[in-house]
């Protein structure tokens, strides 16, 4: 039997627990009287509005040391990459089926659209030969070259809608990726290989694959908000020869400071990609 002592305990149990919450005597909430639970909120308060304010000062300290135009460190990019349109590194058709290359024509059609004669309207025809740069007074705004798709030629897309794709010929663009400030030593210019023993014939557009210097350096996209990348067209002259096999194409910019031999980057100035025309 349980003892007299065992269920004053037991019947007192249940009154201890809820004064642990609250106690009518003494008037406090989970151990606390209202003045310490007050003091300890005005506590937290003041302290985490200390360290939201901290917060707001800094952010504040340091997007005051930051250009909106141009990033702060520009070291770790010296040489630009290429990309080629159509955009894939992996080009097969059948020249006789419209349908098979369809894509890239449409690819390559879509991307011109920038250098159409109306959208470049509002650029500036520059001196060839020099790089644009930026005027006294100019402000934030900088004038952006002309760059006309005319200059591609037969791969402009105006003459031959197709871009040669349908007489086995096809035609690829090349640009160098936007490095806020570049300016590229010496005259660069693409040039483009074929891995295998018989070379194969190719034009270039403009004269040469020329990237002129009048469209460098580039001042970021708010400073330069209608500029358009220098494009390089190159039409691969492929014969019957070379049809039903895929070939890999090295393109490289030579002529200038730009890195092109970098083993750790393999677009760095340079890009390789496969074609096969089947006949």
């Amino acid at each position: 039997m349980a003892s007299t002592e065992d269920k004053a305990a037991s019947k007192e149990s249940p009154s201890s627990w809820k004064d642990s919450i609250y106690n009518p005597r003494t008037g406090e909430l989970l151990g606390r009287t209202a003045s310490s639970w007050a003091l300890i909120l005005l506590f937290y308060l003041v302290f985490y509005c200390f360290l939201a304010g901290m917060f707001t000062l800094t952010m504040w300290v340091m997007l005051l040391t930051l250009d909106d135009s141009v990033p702060r460190y520009r070291d770790r990019i010296p040489s630009p990459g290429l990309a080629i349109r159509p955009n894939s590194l992996d080009i097969s058709f059948n020249r006789s089926d419209p349908q098979k290359y369809s894509q890239y024509v449409q690819n390559l059609e879509s991307f011109l659209q920038r250098y159409n004669d109306t959208e470049q309207e509002e650029n500036t025809d520059c001196s060839p030969g020099d790089y644009t740069l930026r005027e006294e007074g100019e402000g934030m705004s900088q004038k952006a070259c002309r760059f006309r798709r005319a200059l591609l030629s037969f791969c402009s897309g105006l003459s031959d809608t197709n871009f040669g794709y349908h007489e086995g010929k096809p035609c690829v663009l090349l640009k160098m990726n936007r490095i806020i400030g570049l300016k590229p030593g010496g005259d660069p210019y693409i040039n483009c290989t074929v891995k295998k023993e018989n070379p194969i014939q190719m034009h270039y557009f403009p004269k040469e694959g020329r990237f002129d210097k009048m469209y460098f350096p580039y001042y970021g996209k708010k400073a330069h908000e209608n500029y358009v990348e220098p494009l390089v067209a190159v039409k691969l002259l492929f014969t019957k020869e070379d049809y039903n096999k895929e070939l890999a194409v090295e393109c490289k910019v030579n002529g200038s400071n730009l890195l092109n031999n970098d083993d750790r980057d393999k677009f760095l100035g340079r890009i390789t990609f496969r074609i096969k025309v089947v006949e």
